[in-house]
């Protein structure tokens, strides 16, 4: 097999063999293709596609380019979730606890953030002596023993992933739908999930701005899922503003804490429990949504739920008595009131910008290297929909020693403010099974 016949085979809209999408990863991985040659390859990808056994194919390839998880020592169906990300998106902070108090196991691999706020991982940190840094059978006893564990992602999982997402980045072919749903995709299939519920965002503050391609994206993983052996799910959510009230790493432990005391903001709140329910249902712990719902309801309102939070935390050498102090997370040394230049209702809110914001603060990072603040962030006051007064607070920032006078404008120009009544955003598009 030759790389230039494959290129060309692709090129001209032609279906490769699973074969050959075997020879074409394994030669990148371990150098015997090219960044030229894959650079054509990917270019005719983007512009000719891949059917779905391609993509699976493709998928699968690139899942055993390095290591891969084998969990079958967990009892019970291991059911992962994964978000294509956003701004205050807290929603594994509250799942791993929520999802595992009725008896789910959640075995999850997380990563550190690069953007907005910190990744899963960052955000755990925030709580004193919490570590993921675990062997794989004491991950693996944790999760036997409490249903929940989150450990590091290991270094060797998924290269060839690795390798094609920095070709794509400087190829102009990142928006490629077989490309980005095989990265997704590999990366919870070599985690040693049975089953995976994808929350896909759409709208501002995503990856994918427009529905038509959020829904595309959604059904391209479902597929690759199925046709993995993998029951896949996916809810296409809303990210035309952050979710919740809180960006920013101890901010956003401090809202999972509310939510699982039932305190928590609505959309949050009902976004936990779509795809909390979603997972229940593929894990076999309920017949249904409905069904799976109600066990998630009482979980927050017996306390079951704060209780398997804290046993996560404790369980990882986390200091667990914030959850009933969560004063004592890290805390800004100051907080600046970000007013409203007019009077109004609030019609847009650049989730994006928002997120910039509290990367400009320090909650984010710019570069592999930079160091995160776990204090500082941004608490929203007013989201779409809610009415505001000239020089009322929009958000509030909560700053160590950046530069805050340039987020205040950030800030500000990212919030649109209409004279007319404008209607809360609709939450849930659609599931996709």
């Amino acid at each position: 097999m030759r790389m230039v016949d494959l290129i060309q085979k692709k090129r001209d809209g032609k279906l490769h063999t699973k074969e050959e999408i075997q020879f074409i990863i394994e030669g990148y991985t371990n150098g015997d293709i090219p960044d030229y040659q894959m650079s054509a390859w990917s270019m005719a990808i983007f512009f000719k596609d891949m059917n779905d056994d391609e993509r699976a194919w493709f998928t699968e390839a690139i899942v055993h380019s390095g290591d891969t998880i084998d969990l079958s020592a967990i009892e019970g169906i291991k059911v992962d979730k994964h978000s294509t990300g956003g701004v205050g998106d807290t929603t594994t902070l509250i799942l791993a606890p929520l999802v595992s108090s009725i008896g789910v196991p959640v075995a999850k691999m997380s990563g550190r953030g690069l953007g907005h706020t910190g990744g899963t991982i960052d955000k755990l940190e925030a709580m004193k002596g919490f570590s993921v840094d675990i062997s794989n059978d004491e991950f693996i006893r944790l999760v036997n023993t409490n249903k929940v564990a989150v450990m590091g992602q290991t270094d060797n999982l998924t290269p060839a992933d690795k390798k094609l997402y920095g070709l794509r980045d400087v190829t102009g072919t990142v928006n490629s739908i077989p490309m980005i749903a095989s990265s997704i995709m590999s990366k919870k299939l070599a985690a040693g999930a049975d089953a995976i519920v994808l929350d896909v965002k759409t709208g501002a503050g995503a990856f994918m701005k427009e529905l038509d391609e959020s829904r595309e994206l959604a059904e391209a993983m479902v597929k690759i899922g199925n046709n993995l052996e993998r029951n896949t799910t996916a809810i296409i959510s809303d990210m035309n503003q952050p979710l919740g009230f809180m960006i920013g790493n101890a901010l956003e432990v401090k809202e999972a804490i509310d939510t699982l005391n039932g305190r928590g903001p609505a959309d949050l709140t009902e976004l936990c429990y779509t795809l909390g329910s979603h997972m229940a249902v593929l894990a076999g712990k309920a017949n249904s949504t409905e069904e799976a719902r109600e066990l998630l309801q009482e979980a927050v309102k017996t306390g079951k739920a704060l209780e398997q939070f804290k046993l996560f935390i404790r369980s990882q050498g986390g200091d667990d008595t914030i959850v009933d102090s969560p004063e004592n997370l890290p805390t800004a040394t100051k907080t600046i009131a970000v007013p409203s230049l007019s009077s109004g209702y609030i019609s847009a809110i650049m989730a994006d910008e928002i997120g910039t914001s509290a990367m400009l603060l320090g909650a984010g990072r710019a570069t592999k290297d930079s160091v995160i603040d776990l204090a500082v962030g941004i608490e929203l006051h007013k989201k779409i929909g809610d009415a505001v007064e000239e020089g009322e607070a929009l958000v509030t920032l909560h700053v160590n020693d950046a530069d805050y006078e340039t987020v205040v404008e950030k800030v500000q120009a990212a919030y649109s403010i209409s004279k007319e009544e404008i209607p809360s955003p609709q939450l849930i598009y659609d599931v996709i099974s």
